[in-house]
């Protein structure tokens, strides 16, 4: 006779809060498996939720963050190679400045770039387009997929090169995405969309354990390129959600050394649920901050209207100005 499931230890079933255009907060597109070797006893053997204490490590917090849009698909049709894809995009980074003892927070060192990015080696020169300034870039594939990877990494280095040099004394800095910094430098990645296992069995249970404001130990993650310190914590107790909602991960590079990591790891576990958004206002609350959904809002003002700029890349290309095109190698 089959056994009726415990309604104890059943699975269930949630509906994510973010809006589906933005993906899912749990997206393990890639393999469960961690990526790299990870070490989970840094910090201290004993695995269990850790309170964040703010420890008043700065008096300001900067946060880093970027976004990227696609304006136009492009195809220069060679009349030896064939058709050749490419795409019109563009993107913006910046930061927001909260300066905690006021309180207030401004804008700073926002920009904004965009580019024809050509397969094959192509390049299309349209280096203006009415108002706008446009860089000619390519890459070596001939996969679609290499246009957009491009994008995000020329968005992710600058918002890298932004994070170093906003650092100095009494500051953090958080930056949207993982943290690819090597040096010294305690940039504080910050992770709001799970696409990798890194913990398995006893050590994974602790984070659905988590409560608003707890984190779990440090734990070391050994990437060929860079080793990075990391901890998960939760932003916000969600009573419908499931038992990752609202879970961020944190992440330092090693060079910090432990003591300093653990210092970050307590403030931004105190800090940071103190500013995760809120479902009726953010698509992606609570894992999207306050300042960074604010910041996001701003660049994407800055990069104008989308059907603008197509509408000045059509100029272009039928006619009202010259574009040239040269071959990849």
């Amino acid at each position: 006779m089959p056994i009726a499931p415990d309604p104890d230890f059943a699975a269930r079933i949630y509906v994510e809060s973010w809006s589906p255009e933005y993906g899912a907060p749990l997206d393990l597109s890639e393999e469960s498996e961690p990526a790299a070797p990870v070490h989970p006893e840094v910090e201290t053997s004993d695995w269990r939720p850790i309170r964040g204490v703010d420890l008043n490590v700065a008096s300001e917090v900067a946060f880093v963050d970027g976004v990227r849009r696609i304006e136009a698909r492009i195809t220069v049709d060679d009349p030896v190679d064939g058709p050749v894809p490419g795409i019109m995009a563009a993107f913006g980074v910046g930061a927001v400045q909260w300066q905690r003892d006021i309180p207030r927070s401004t804008f700073s060192d926002l920009s904004v770039e965009r580019m024809v990015v050509m397969a094959r080696g192509y390049n299309a020169d349209m280096s203006r387009l009415g108002n706008l300034r446009v860089s000619a870039e390519s890459v070596p594939g001939d996969d679609p997929a290499d246009l957009l990877s491009h994008l995000q990494r020329r968005m992710r280095a600058a918002e890298q090169s932004l994070a170093s040099g906003l650092i100095s004394s009494g500051r953090l800095v958080v930056a949207d995405g993982r943290n690819h910094e090597v040096g010294p430098r305690p940039i504080v990645g910050f992770v709001k969309t799970h696409q990798v296992m890194y913990l398995n069995g006893e050590h994974r249970s602790v984070i659905g354990e988590l409560r608003a404001g707890e984190r779990t130990p440090l734990f070391l993650i050994d990437t060929r390129f860079v080793a990075r310190y990391s901890w998960y914590l939760r932003l916000a107790d969600l009573p419908w959600g499931h038992s990752w909602t609202g879970i961020v991960r944190c992440e330092v590079p090693t060079a910090v050394g432990v003591d300093t990591a653990v210092e970050l790891a307590d403030s931004t576990t105190a800090l940071l649920p103190t500013l995760a958004s809120e479902r009726h206002i953010d698509p992606r609350a609570p894992q999207n901050l306050v300042p960074i959904s604010a910041l996001e809002r701003e660049l994407r003002r800055r990069m104008g209207d989308r059907n603008l700029a197509h509408r000045a890349l059509l100029g272009a290309v039928h006619g009202r100005r010259p574009v040239g095109v040269q071959g990849g190698s």
